[in-house]
């Protein structure tokens, strides 16, 4: 894929549940709209939960990504503004638990979405999110299959550890039999607390593994990154200035750029 598209495609993906990948989604895409980016979110997450936070209140958009998918249409008719200038969004749909189904039967299965985004005006766009379900099914490796990096969320917690090598021989699996490579961006360290043993034990781990493919700073644990959701707002809105949570993210945006290899742009207009 990357080889067709110049906009970076980011799959935010991990086998396991709970490892922050709505919250870096959401405030990742928050970020880098801030720093005068447009970016597009498209949520592939049966829970629906950037839809949630960034959609419309007053119910289900008539398009959305579960309704282009099953029913064959552009995904351009899922895409909608949300309450951010910059920041689009493909909603999920209440039908998206019944597209790994629908998947299982299609031509060229792992293609459907890359067949799909060609109808979005990618070049629109500085960068594309792909918010992913906690398992690596058909609708997932679509999303990989369909990016141009994986970044791959781990909370500072045993079990997401062991996740990581499903998705690693899944991977392997997209190289081997499709012939598609798609580079990890990187390990990003979420739920961080340096209070608790098993993160500095979890870091070790994960950088003797992958070296620098860890991201220097990751998530530290915040409530409110609990709480914002609940609000409908984002870790820019909900938190103050000046809030290790924002800080958190600034970093990462910060780190991301970097190796993507994206020039710095003028900060949106008074950002708060």
């Amino acid at each position: 894929m990357s080889s067709r598209l110049q906009q970076p495609i980011i799959a935010i993906a991990n086998q396991k549940g709970g490892v922050g990948k709505t919250t870096i989604a959401v405030n990742l895409a928050a970020g880098m709209v801030r720093r005068g980016r447009r970016v597009l979110l498209i949520d592939l997450d049966i829970q629906g939960s950037a839809s949630a936070i960034l959609g419309r209140s007053e119910g289900e958009p008539d398009g959305n990504v579960a309704k282009c998918l099953l029913e064959g249409r552009p995904l351009s008719e899922a895409i909608i503004p949300t309450a951010y200038d910059g920041l689009d969004l493909a909603p999920a749909g209440e039908r998206m638990a019944i597209v790994d189904l629908h998947l299982a039967s299609a031509l060229g299965r792992e293609h459907v979405l890359a067949r799909a985004f060609r109808s979005v005006a990618i070049a629109d766009y500085d960068l594309v999110l792909l918010d992913t379900a906690p398992y690596l099914g058909l609708l997932t490796l679509n999303a990989i299959v369909a990016s141009t990096h994986l970044l791959v969320p781990v909370s500072c917690e045993y079990l997401p550890m062991l996740g990581l090598k499903l998705l690693r021989d899944t991977l392997g699996s997209v190289q081997q039999q499709i012939g598609i490579d798609v580079p990890i961006l990187g390990y990003v360290l979420t739920m961080i607390d340096r209070r608790e043993r098993i993160t500095d034990e979890v870091e070790a781990m994960l950088r003797k593994t992958f070296g620098n493919q860890v991201f220097e700073h990751g998530i530290r644990i915040n409530t409110h990154h609990k709480a914002s959701p609940s609000h409908r707002q984002t870790i820019y809105d909900y938190e103050p200035a000046g809030g290790r949570g924002r800080a958190d993210f600034e970093r990462l945006c910060d780190e991301v750029e970097v190796r993507l290899g994206l020039s710095r742009k003028a900060p949106a207009a008074n950002p708060a």
